[in-house]
């Protein structure tokens, strides 16, 4: 034989059933699990007590997340692991749940219906019987709600290495476009003093705009712009941001939106696009496949970009000096100038 026999038998089983150690994580984040003992560590019992669980099998559910590393045991029981204390407890700002929360609830019964979506190119939600999946979206608070604190978490690493990396002395304005609740703008408030900016996305955002960043004091540097970034002028500064937009769109509208955001910028402005392209050595991370086949199963043209083709289409649209430069994982970010 070619290969292994034991190693690819137990490869392709920890392939087939990796959604049971997805599903534990998920559980222990909508149980809430790290919040509570980022207060104090608690041992099996006390913390099945707490959480009203069941005896049976929780002792191995606890097990499974010290197998995760996302908790460790210690003389008092367990506790909190150094990356999701960080990450997973709701109450620190640098909370990213929220998009495993909407993995819980949403995409993982969602990824159930992958092999109909291949079969008919279909969305497998309710992209697929509604004629505005965002319009709609905004009319229902506990979604738009849930999706938010989502956008957080997904672009909450991203957003402090822009704010690193980027040459930000040059400029003094920005506006991140369908920024959500603001976890990018706060981010470059925070670290940039002399930053003003603030994010344009449609009117339902604005509430859950405004109640981020009052938590940061920071609403008198940054501001909400509304409107739709297809149907509505696009608000003007320095620098614009598109971060994890262009993947819910055709390629068609990928390249109109690029062509609005250069002629809404002045000359010597710039566009950042943050996303999870592939390309130039990122074929080699499966979550960037794997985002894009999300984003046939949530919406009706959406799907993964190239670092080449995103590069193509600025270009296209005049833009010049376009740089790359990785940012966390999968995610890169593209920098084009006017």
């Amino acid at each position: 034989m070619w290969f292994d026999l034991d190693k690819g038998y137990l490869k392709i089983l920890e392939a087939g059933l990796s959604f049971w150690k997805a599903r534990a994580l998920l559980t222990a984040v909508e149980l809430d699990i790290f919040s509570k003992l980022a207060e104090r560590p608690m041992g099996c019992e006390a913390l099945r007590e707490s959480l009203g669980a069941h005896g049976r099998g929780f002792q191995d559910f606890l097990r499974v997340l010290v197998n995760l590393e996302m908790l460790n045991e210690c003389h008092d029981g367990y506790a909190n692991s150094p990356m999701s204390d960080y990450y997973l407890d709701r109450a620190k700002p640098t909370y990213i749940g929220g998009f495993l929360e909407l993995a819980a609830t949403r995409l993982y019964p969602l990824w159930g219906e992958l092999s109909q979506a291949l079969v008919t190119g279909e969305p497998q939600n309710e992209a697929k019987r509604e004629e505005n999946y965002y319009e709609n979206l905004c009319e229902n608070h506990d979604r738009l709600a849930q999706f938010m604190r989502a956008m957080d978490g997904v672009s909450m690493r991203a957003a402090v290495r822009i704010a690193e990396q980027f040459p930000w002395e040059k400029y003094q304005t920005f506006i991140d476009i369908g920024g959500a609740r603001g976890a990018l703008a706060v981010q470059l408030a925070q670290q940039r003093g002399h930053l003003n900016g603030g994010c344009f996305d449609l009117p339902a955002v604005r509430s859950y705009f405004n109640d981020y960043v009052r938590q940061f004091g920071l609403q008198e540097r940054i501001r909400f712009y509304e409107g739709d970034f297809f149907k509505d002028p696009l608000p003007s500064a320095q620098i614009l941001l598109l971060g994890h937009v262009l993947h819910n769109w055709s390629v068609d509208q990928r390249r109109y939106l690029i062509q609005k955001v250069y002629n809404a910028l002045p000359a010597g402005g710039g566009l950042i696009v943050y996303e999870w392209l592939s390309g130039e050595g990122r074929d080699a991370d499966v979550l960037v496949p794997l985002m894009s086949l999300n984003m046939l199963l949530a919406t009706r043209e959406g799907g993964g970009s190239s670092l080449s083709g995103l590069r193509g289409w600025m270009q296209e649209a005049g833009f010049r000096q376009i740089s790359t430069e990785p940012l966390v994982g999968p995610c890169s970010m593209v920098v084009g100038l006017k």
